[in-house]
């Protein structure tokens, strides 16, 4: 489950702005991480990406969208998701770094963090949303899909990642599991949306209900994240790490604390370690309270190199499972398709 030194991806270029003065995606988001590194002694090494290769990302994106994104000039492509003229070559480049991440775990059977911006979970096919320009994530399964058979995708952000479930929606290779606040943007990710076609059963929502916490997430782990894990025997598990479930974020009512964050994170590495040879990485979605965001993302960084740090946001507010119907619903809908 560890390595001596942790891998990270990373560039100078992820911290130029990608949306308006004061907006909570904000290059502060990753400097804070990267402080955390530096005043816990976290031994980590440094992975320098390169953009990523249109061919890669035009198998998760439409290349009239590409063309729309490099051509766009400065604007909105929603009233969440601004436009810089190098808004395309940082969203590339944000896309190689995670495929740089899936490279180095591929190879070196070790867990690696891609510290990217901007996020990548909402863009779906033709459009970017949610602060997202291309979904980095789905790019890197898709290329690492090409090399192994099975890909499992954890989504753990309080945002449901629609562009990542609906990518993969109909394909039974690579699951998509999701936990999230339900009726929050996008509105997306109902329990009841399983998959289509030949992917019926390889996509797993969890919607909670607001002020689900420690207690709800480690039901869902329980009951339905790590036994379907368990069963789909992934050949490489990749998350999509969002700190915004965090009781500190602001965009949510979600109240994980940040070491439930780590033991949820350290779950999934153990299982990594027992059934795809420690082959797992994580990718930097949401989180908008930067010492939050640098507490969960800083302590996961920390575990994966043998250390443990000590978080310091740790207040417990769900201790009797607030979203106790919303973990047996969700398992209840996908018992039809795996032993829970």
């Amino acid at each position: 489950m560890r390595a001596d030194t942790v891998k990270f991806v990373h560039h100078e270029d992820y911290l130029k702005p990608t949306q308006g003065p004061g907006h909570p995606e904000c290059p502060e988001r990753l400097e804070a991480i990267i402080s955390y590194m530096e005043q816990n002694d976290i031994d980590a090494e440094r992975i320098l990406p390169e953009p990523a290769e249109k061919d890669d990302v035009l198998r998760v994106h439409s290349s009239e969208y590409l063309d729309l994104l490099r051509n766009f000039g400065r604007g909105r492509l929603d009233m969440d998701t601004a436009v810089y003229p190098y808004t395309y070559e940082m969203a590339m480049l944000a896309a190689g770094g995670g495929m740089a991440a899936v490279r180095n775990m591929l190879d070196r059977r070790e867990p690696t963090f891609a510290l990217l911006r901007p996020p990548g979970h909402h863009a779906t096919r033709d459009m970017g949303m949610g602060f997202c320009y291309i979904n980095n994530i789905a790019v890197a399964a898709e290329w690492l899909r090409k090399k192994l058979g099975r890909v499992a995708i954890v989504d753990i952000d309080v945002h449901h990642g629609n562009g990542t479930n609906d990518t993969f929606l109909d394909r039974p290779d690579i699951l998509y599991i999701s936990t999230h606040e339900w009726g929050i943007y996008p509105g997306t990710g109902p329990a009841v949306q399983t998959g289509t076609g030949m992917g019926d059963g390889y996509t797993v929502n969890i919607p909670m209900c607001g002020q689900s916490g420690d207690a709800t997430f480690r039901a869902a782990m329980e009951k339905i994240i790590l036994p379907v894990l368990s069963q789909f025997k992934p050949d490489a598990i990749l998350i999509s790490l969002g700190g915004d479930a965090h009781y500190m974020d602001p965009l949510s009512s979600l109240t994980l604390s940040s070491g439930g964050y780590l033991d949820t994170v350290t779950a999934i590495a153990k299982l990594a370690e027992e059934t795809c040879e420690n082959r797992w990485a994580a990718f930097l979605e949401g989180g908008y309270n930067i010492r939050a965001l640098a507490d969960v993302v800083g302590s996961c960084m920390a575990m994966a190199s043998g250390r443990k740090t000590e978080t310091c946001y740790n207040e417990v507010s769900d201790t009797e499972t607030v979203g106790a119907d919303s973990v047996s619903e969700a398992r209840a809908i996908q018992s039809g398709h795996w032993d829970l």
